[in-house]
C-alpha cells in the first residue's frame, strides 16, 4: 500500500514552514484527534532534557491529549525559563486556535541545542498550520519533524478488532544522536483503536524495548527524545484490556510498526553506506544477550571496519570482551552472514571470503556466546567520512 494512501480515523494533519530553518523547508507539524485520545508516551534518560520534553512528561500523567505541536530546527533544549516559559506558550496559543484545553496539548522539538526558540515565527505560523489540517498529509507532517534525515519515516498497519478493521500508523525522525534507552529519536503513533491507558502504555513500552531500545548510530543520546502514541477509539470497538487475544493483536502490529521505523532510522544513519545487525545468541540472560550485541554495535572500531570491508573480527570479540558480561573466550563463535570467522575463540582463516560479503549493503554479524539460550538483535550502521562532515559543521 502507497504511504500517501494512510488515513487514520479521527485524525487531522498539517504541515508549514514557520521559517526556523534556513533552507525554508517545512518545520512546523500538527497532530489533531478530533475525540480525545488515550495517550502513552516514554521519553530521553538523560539528565539534560529540553523544555517541550518536561512539559509532556508531566502532562502525558493524565493519559490524556488532543493535539501535539512538533518543530524541526530548534531543539528548545538548555534555554532555560525562557525555553520552558515559550513552549508552554506555543501549546496556549495551539490550544486557543484549536478550541480545545492546553492541557491536552503535547509538545517536541528537535534540532540545534541551547539556542532560544524563534517563538514569533511559530505563533504567526499558527493560524494557516490549523487551517492546513487534513487527513491525508501524513507524510508532510512526517516530512516537517525531519533534521539530517534524507527521508520521512513512515509504517502503518491494519487489523481486526473485534470484526472491525483499525489502523496503527506511525511517523519517526531520527539519523544521529541515536543511542539505547529511550528513546533514541522522536516517534508519533496514531490509531483508531480504542484501548485503555494501562493496555496502551504496556504494549508502547513493549514495542519500544525491543526497536527504539535496540538500534544504534553514534551511541549518543539526545536531550528531545520522546515516543508518543495517540488511541482516540473512533473504530468504536470494545476497548482492548491488557489480559485479551486482541491486546496480543494489538502489541504484534505495534511492535512490527516500532520495528519498522527502528530499522528506517539505521539505514538513514548520518553517512551510513551499510546496515548492520548484531544478533547475539546463546547468552545466560537476555539482558547479557543486549548488553553484548550493544557494545559491539558502538565500537567505532567495528563500525569503521565494516565501512572499509575490513572482516576483522579481533574487534568484534574485544568488543565483547568489554561489555561488562561475563563470557569465555574460548567458547565464542563469529560468523559474519553464513561465514564462520572465528570457531572457540579461535579464528577459521575465512577472512577473504568475508572481505567479499563486506561490500554489500545489509551485513549480519552474529556471535554465538554458548553459554545460555537467550539472544538479543540490534541494530547500526557503519561510520563513514561523511558522518564526521555533517557532525562537524552542524551548527554552522
Amino acid at each position: 500500500m502507497s504511504r500517501l494512501s494512510v488515513i487514520i480515523p479521527g485524525f487531522y494533519f498539517a504541515s508549514i514552514s514557520a521559517k526556523i530553518k534556513k533552507s525554508g523547508a517545512d518545520d512546523l507539524a500538527l497532530v489533531f484527534s478530533k475525540n480525545v485520545a488515550v495517550t502513552a508516551g516514554v521519553f530521553t534518560t538523560n539528565k539534560i532534557k529540553a523544555a517541550p520534553v518536561k512539559i509532556t512528561s508531566k502532562r502525558i500523567v493524565s493519559q490524556k491529549g488532543q493535539a501535539i505541536i512538533i518543530n524541526s530546527g530548534n531543539a528548545n533544549a538548555c534555554t532555560g525559563k525562557r525555553g520552558y516559559n515559550d513552549a508552554e506558550e506555543i501549546t496556549e496559543k495551539t490550544a486557543r486556535a484549536l478550541g480545545i484545553s492546553s492541557k491536552l496539548i503535547y509538545a517536541s522539538s528537535t534540532g540545534v541545542i541551547g539556542r532560544p526558540l524563534p517563538i514569533e515565527k511559530i505563533k504567526k505560523a499558527l493560524p494557516e498550520l490549523v487551517r492546513k489540517l487534513s487527513p491525508s498529509v501524513l507524510e508532510q507532517a512526517a516530512s516537517a519533524i525531519m533534521t539530517t534525515d534524507t527521508f520521512a519515516k513512515i509504517s502503518f498497519r491494519k487489523i481486526t478488532i473485534n470484526g472491525k478493521t483499525g489502523t496503527i500508523a506511525g511517523i519517526a525522525k531520527g539519523a544521529g544522536m541515536i543511542c539505547p534507552n529511550m528513546a533514541t529519536m522522536l516517534c508519533f503513533i496514531f490509531t483508531d483503536i480504542a484501548i485503555k491507558p494501562h493496555a496502551l502504555n504496556s504494549a508502547l513500552r513493549e514495542a519500544v524495548k525491543n526497536s527504539f531500545n535496540r538500534i544504534t548510530i553514534d551511541n549518543d543520546m539526545s536531550t528531545n527524545d520522546m515516543a508518543l502514541i495517540m488511541a482516540n477509539g473512533s473504530l468504536q470497538n470494545k476497548p482492548i484490556i491488557k489480559i485479551s487475544s486482541e491486546y496480543r493483536k494489538f502489541t504484534s502490529a505495534l511492535s512490527d510498526i516500532t520495528h519498522d521505523l527502528a530499522k528506517m532510522i539505521v539505514e538513514d544513519g548520518e553517512g551510513a553506506t551499510k546496515h548492520i545487525e548484531i544478533i547475539v545468541r546463546g547468552a545466560k540472560t537476555e539482558t547479557d544477550a543486549g548488553n553484548v550485541a550493544t557494545s559491539i554495535a558502538n565500537s567505532m572500531l567495528v563500525k569503521t571496519a565494516i565501512y572499509g570491508n575490513d572482516p576483522n573480527w579481533g574487534r568484534i570479540i574485544a568488543a565483547a570482551g568489554y561489555s561488562g558480561v561475563d563470557i569465555k573466550e574460548e567458547k565464542i563463535d563469529i560468523y559474519i552472514n553464513n561465514v564462520k570467522l572465528a570457531s572457540k575463540g579461535v579464528g577459521t582463516k575465512k577472512e577473504e571470503i568475508a572481505r567479499n560479503i563486506l561490500t554489500k549493503k545489509n551485513i549480519n554479524i552474529t556471535i554465538n556466546l554458548n553459554m545460555g539460550k537467550k539472544s538479543v538483535k540490534v541494530l547500526t550502521c557503519d561510520l563513514t567520512e561523511k558522518y564526521i562532515a555533517i557532525n562537524a559543521h552542524y551548527t554552522t
